[in-house]
């Protein structure tokens, strides 16, 4: 069986103890819960039902503590939506998108016949025409229109490749019969 790494002294103890006790951050807080446990020499099976982490988390707790004691512990992760276009892009791609029209902009290549409205598949092509910049989730293309000023709507269920004229044919042989 591998010896532990961490012996904490009662010191060390008590100030995981109160940073758990202040601490608001819930990721934060179980990281400080398990490493004490792990310290006082629960087994990492009754650690990993206490705090519902996995063996390789409380191990990398464990290095973490023992490299920078209780700031190691500390949640560095930012959070939210990582943002690939800063304000001013947001700006710009507003202006755009309320200025032209998919059509004007994107000619043939507007995922809507008519070409009146913006749609997440027009605003692919601008971002990545523009910026360069491609997000992962069609969300992500959903919440940037809506932060541009735009609303959801159903878009009209017709074939880009629907010819006026033979559809005209069609409609006039069947007024005949």
């Amino acid at each position: 069986m591998a010896k532990r790494k961490i012996n904490l002294t009662e010191a060390k103890r008590k100030e995981l103890l109160q940073a758990y006790r202040t601490c608001k951050n819930a990721a934060t807080r179980t990281r400080y819960q398990a490493v004490r446990l792990y310290g006082e020499g629960y087994s990492v099976d009754e650690i990993m039902q206490i705090t519902g982490c996995s063996r390789t988390s409380l191990m990398e707790w464990c290095r973490a503590y023992r490299e920078d004691h209780a700031q190691g512990l500390v949640d560095k992760r930012a959070g939210g939506n990582h943002a690939k276009l800063n304000k001013l892009q947001i700006e710009q791609l507003q202006q755009l998108l309320h200025q032209y029209t998919p059509k004007a902009r994107l000619g043939p290549r507007a995922s809507t016949v008519d070409g009146q409205f913006w749609s997440v598949e027009d605003l692919v092509l601008i971002v990545r025409e523009q910026y360069g910049v491609e997000y992962q989730s069609r969300t992500s293309y959903s919440h940037l229109l809506h932060v541009c000023g735009f609303s959801y709507q159903k878009t009209e269920k017709v074939f880009k490749s629907r010819r006026e004229t033979k559809v005209a044919d069609f409609e006039e042989q069947l007024e005949k019969n």
